[in-house]
């Protein structure tokens, strides 16, 4: 079985990650994954040079996340090219780790992926478990870990689907808002119902 783990910024969506690492199960984290196929020498990195210039490249042949973060963050056009350019890429990578997990033997797998309702990619998985809190405490947690100003904190939550549409998208919800050992009683029933 192929669980797919969502939420949103801030949502507590890591420690679930962590704790079904801790219970052995592998994990295929997309972030993860959107680092490797850009590493020196991959054919992704080349087209991202070709496509936005050397100005997105660091001298040791490194991507200069940066460079290119300020580049496509108000052009939604260069956004757009450059995910075209990654997409394809990461999905191939994640299913090509998923193969392999199963030609291990694995039965259970977590494709841990931020985006997966904005990515259309509940395809990719049997079970979806996402990771909830309230917008109040999604708010805090964000100013707060990356010590941003509200209105920029809300713009970030704002970039992404609101996480009441991405519950209704789900087979099971972990409401994170209160203790770690509350979330992971809910994580451990959830695990039982789907007898994983």
């Amino acid at each position: 079985m192929i669980i797919g783990l969502t939420g949103s910024i801030a949502s507590g969506k890591s420690t679930i990650s962590a704790m079904l690492k801790e219970k052995g199960y592998p994990i295929i984290d997309a972030d993860l994954v959107a680092r490797l196929v850009v590493e020196p020498g991959t054919e992704t990195l080349s087209e991202i040079e070709r496509v936005f210039g050397d100005q997105v490249m660091n001298k040791d042949g490194t991507l200069n996340r940066e460079a290119l973060g300020q580049l496509i963050f108000h052009e939604p056009a260069k956004r757009k090219q450059l995910n075209d350019l990654m997409h394809p890429a990461i999905r191939a990578e994640m299913l090509r780790q998923r193969d392999e997990l199963f030609e291990q033997g694995e039965k259970t797998l977590i494709m841990d992926i931020p985006l997966l309702f904005e990515s259309h990619l509940q395809h990719f998985v049997d079970k979806i478990l996402v990771v909830s809190v309230t917008e109040e405490m999604q708010l805090q947690r964000l100013m707060q870990r990356n010590s941003l100003p509200e209105e920029e904190a809300k713009a970030r939550i704002r970039s992404q689907l609101p996480i009441s549409e991405k519950e209704k998208g789900a087979d099971a919800v972990i409401y994170n808002n209160g203790s770690i050992e509350q979330s992971k009683v809910q994580l451990e029933r959830i695990l039982l119902e789907w007898d994983v």
